[in-house]
């Protein structure tokens, strides 16, 4: 393991630890990356004493003396060293009440720090000591279990998420980011401890649920969170979204499954973490749409306008941000059929400037959305909406260079007729505004402000309007 201890600020630290005659180690998600060759933004450091007083000679060592930022509740000690937050924490041990996930801490040593970590993976300790340096102190095998790609708790699994309840929703993302499997007794145990959940703030669990929509695959992720039963708790809204339903021979697609293939899919194609929750919402109100029509078999009329506006609500309740990155979800959520209805349809050019009107500059988010969506098994109706979904592309791009209409609005506005015919804002106004979009939209006028004008004067003149 020397030859892995290559991160600048180690011959800093051991330093200090000779000059302090402090034990040091570097543990956790660290030495767990180093093994499995991942990127690491943040390296933790444990001392066998005080972890912010030794950040603070740390600062000094390295002429910085205000670098530090101490987090005194936590008895933890941040510093920014080339780009790297270094941590450094004392080592303690931990015990819990039964109404909190905040434990009560004290003082301990290695074994006490190594025993109140959540998973074996994460307990690894390599020693910085002059005796032994760059040793593994691996008490729980973690280092097999990232050998056998397995997430296991050091301690009884009933005690570890009983305790900390938020470490199962930790279990199942680390399942998601690293492609592990959860150990049987774990996974046993959080569904036992599933209600336990509930102690723990939405804002925490949201961050944990971003983190799995952000990994490679987060379906692995939503359908532990779905077995366990901690996905019926946080997110009702999606486990809804589960089971099929049959009528008269007559059955609908799993919509929860469905959901997270296209969220599989689009992640294939975008990192965009508002992407991906569009694509987790995509179908959200399905359930609350489902009919039956015996003409027609099952219907889910209107699902993408009632989706869109259960989106606002859904991101109020977990926290996540009301601003431009909800209303694009909304959007999306919104629109997501429209493209789909294009491409099994002959492409006009008034339907793509529609399009193009309604989604501005989300168009190209859109048209990822939307091509997720494609989940069909049958080999003929996938390549024909592959080949149609190029046509509409084509045409978005015909229709853009020529006409303009990203983020597009009318040359004539409100203020623009309310002058031209001595108007306050009122019905006529309304009227002549719509008339010119559509006629714009239709084709039936250039998008150019001389033949809006035009237009607006003869329609006015029909309803009567003297021009000034």
């Amino acid at each position: 393991m020397k030859n892995l201890l290559t991160h600048p600020i180690i011959p800093i630290i051991t330093e200090v630890a000779q000059e302090r005659k402090v034990a040091v180690y570097v543990i956790g998600g660290y030495v767990r990356d180093l093994l499995l060759n991942r990127k690491s933004k943040d390296i933790d450091f444990l001392i066998i004493g005080n972890g912010i007083e030794f950040a603070e000679a740390v600062a000094l060592k390295i002429g910085n003396k205000t670098a530090v930022n101490v987090f005194k509740n936590f008895g933890t000690a941040m510093l920014n060293y080339k780009g790297w937050e270094i941590e450094f924490v004392g080592a303690r041990k931990e015990s819990y009440r039964n109404d909190s996930r905040k434990p009560i801490v004290e003082d301990g040593n290695l074994q006490d720090d190594q025993n109140r970590r959540d998973f074996t993976i994460n307990t690894l300790a390599i020693s910085l000591a002059k005796i032994n340096y760059g040793k593994v102190i691996d008490p729980f095998d973690g280092m097999k279990d990232i050998e056998q790609k397995l997430i296991r708790t050091p301690l009884e699994p009933n005690v570890t998420y009983s305790d900390d309840p938020l470490r199962m929703m930790r279990a199942i993302r680390f399942a998601a980011q690293l492609n592990f499997k959860i150990d049987a007794a774990s996974l046993q145990a959080i569904t036992e401890n599933k209600e336990r959940i509930q102690i723990v703030s939405k804002e925490r669990i949201t961050d944990e649920l971003n983190k799995i929509m952000l990994s490679a695959k987060p379906s692995i992720g939503f359908e532990h969170l779905f077995n366990t039963g901690l996905l019926q708790i946080i997110f009702p809204e999606v486990a809804n979204l589960h089971g099929v339903e049959t009528i008269n021979g007559k059955a609908h697609k799993d919509n929860f499954y469905h959901t997270l293939q296209v969220l599989d899919n689009i992640c294939e194609h975008t990192d965009d973490l508002w992407l991906r929750w569009a694509a987790l919402l995509h179908d959200i109100a399905k359930p609350a749409t489902k009919r039956f029509e015996p003409e027609h078999g099952w219907t889910f009329h209107g699902h993408e306008d009632k989706g869109a506006r259960m989106v606002p609500k859904i991101f109020k309740e977990l926290r996540l941000p009301q601003n431009e990155k909800m209303k694009l979800v909304q959007k999306l959520v919104l629109l997501h059929l429209r493209p789909i209805v294009l491409a099994q349809n002959t492409v006009t050019d008034s339907a793509v400037r529609r399009l193009l009107f309604e989604a501005g500059e989300d168009i190209d988010a859109l048209m990822i959305l939307c091509n997720a969506d494609i989940t069909t098994k049958n080999e003929y109706k996938v390549k024909k909406y592959k080949n149609n979904f190029e046509l509409v592309k084509e045409k978005i791009v015909e229709v853009e260079a020529k006409d303009q209409l990203r983020n597009w609005q009318p040359p004539i506005d409100g203020n623009d007729i309310m002058q031209a015919f001595g108007l306050a804002a009122g019905k006529e106004v309304g009227l002549l505004k719509n008339t010119i979009r559509e006629a714009i939209l239709e084709g039936v006028i250039p998008n150019e402000k001389t033949a809006a004008i035009e237009l607006m004067m003869a329609e006015g003149k029909k309803l009567g309007l003297i021009a000034k």
